[in-house]
């Protein structure tokens, strides 16, 4: 199921760039290290209409809700055979450029390969998509500038035309390709349990408040018993749409 998975996406990337992907035959420059000097795009107001979602457990320093609501992966196009030096580039200039709470992580999906050889079994590490570095990231201007003006960066796969913004990989690819690379996701900081009165903060039960009387971790739900017109009327939120009275 996650090689049909991950077939599936890697179609999705190539089409994305169809005739651009470069072959490692052709010669490509050797890439400057970037330095501190580099300038820095000017920060634009952050978008007021990002949804607060669950508080993530992280080893990285402790932001604000609105930044994690936003932390988002997106695939990045680089020349191939590039990516390792790619990744190593863009985590150097997010040093320099102090983008650190701006852009998260860089990763380039590798998976092991098994091999019979000479009677013994060899195992690989075998790049999963070719040609792509994956990044997460809160993105605006700023860390849209670091990304793009990395050497060796060719583009962001899913951008609507030139000049725009990417749009992000969905939960369940990204699921997918760390589980591919043995990576666990990140598991989900949960401030409440079955019987607290929570309230609801957005969504068509807005303002309504009740009991949680059932917690789906894996799906990131809960149900929980609503007085609606006199009756407790079970009905299922998103982590996000709930907080404690």
């Amino acid at each position: 199921m996650i090689e049909q998975e991950r077939d599936q996406l890697r179609d999705s990337l190539q089409s994305e760039f169809s005739g651009q992907a470069l072959s490692t035959a052709v010669e490509e420059p050797d890439f400057p290290e970037a330095t501190a000097e580099e300038p820095a795009a000017p920060l634009v107001a952050e978008d007021p209409q990002a949804m607060v979602e669950a508080e993530v457990e992280s080893p990285a320093p402790a932001t604000p809700k609105q930044k994690d609501s936003r932390k988002k992966w997106f695939v990045v196009h680089t020349y191939s055979g590039y990516e390792n030096k790619v990744k190593a580039n863009l985590e150097r200039r997010i040093h320099s450029m102090n983008m650190q709470d701006k852009i998260f992580r860089v990763l380039v999906p590798m998976e092991d390969e098994v091999e019979f050889k000479d009677g013994k079994r060899k195992i690989t590490p075998k790049k999963v998509f070719p040609g792509y570095v994956l990044v997460e990231m809160d993105m605006d201007d700023s860390s849209w500038y670091v990304v793009r003006n990395t050497s060796g960066v060719t583009g962001f796969v899913g951008s609507p035309g030139s000049g725009e913004k990417p749009i992000p990989l969905q939960d369940k690819e990204v699921k997918t390709i760390l589980k591919q690379m043995g990576i666990e996701t990140p598991k989900l900081k949960i401030d409440f349990k079955k019987g607290d009165r929570v309230k609801v903060t957005s969504g068509p039960f807005f303002d309504f408040t009740g009991l949680i009387d059932e917690i789906a971790p894996e799906k990131e739900k809960v149900r929980a018993l609503i007085s609606i017109f006199g009756r407790e009327t079970p009905v299922e939120l998103e982590f996000y749409q709930i907080e404690k009275v």
